[in-house]
């Protein structure tokens, strides 16, 4: 019987040793901080050709807007001859052209024309490369704005 005794003393030691303590609100330990070291998603840069007309709405769309720009990339004797009203121009040839392009504010909105195109595509390059976030190049240039009908201003 003393045997049984022992075991069963030995028994509800073992046991009891085993249950938790109980911790006041005081003593709990605080959830673990997750960390979310993701970068925040980067805005979308926005590069893309358009027609003569998506031009012409794009510029009646942003009548007034200060964040709206023309940009005419042919030369100043080009430009002279006509442009987009409101445009300003900085000559795709000049040596400075990436120096002026790296000057301007890349998050305003940039409309892009040429004579025919070639040039703009290549300034709307540069200009991604930059980090403009939004530019649109004209295809066709001018020309094809006037061969729409559609107004220049000298």
């Amino acid at each position: 019987m003393k045997r049984l005794l022992l075991i069963l003393l030995i028994a509800a030691a073992i046991l009891s040793a085993g249950c938790p303590k109980t911790t006041t609100p005081e003593e709990e330990t605080p959830p673990p901080i997750i960390e979310d070291n993701t970068p925040p998603e980067a805005p979308t840069q926005i590069i893309a050709d358009i027609t003569a007309q998506e031009a012409s709405a794009l510029i009646q769309d942003n009548q007034g807007n200060p964040d709206f720009v023309i940009l005419d990339v042919r030369t100043p004797g080009e430009f002279a001859g006509g442009h987009i009203e409101n445009a300003i121009n900085i000559d795709k040839n000049s040596e400075t052209f990436q120096g002026e392009l790296n000057n301007l504010d890349k998050d305003k909105t940039y409309l892009v024309y040429c004579g025919s195109g070639g040039r703009s595509a290549s300034a709307l390059a540069i200009m991604q490369e930059l980090g403009f976030m939004e530019a649109y190049n004209m295809l066709g240039g001018i020309s094809q704005w006037q061969a729409e009908g559609l107004p220049v201003t000298e």
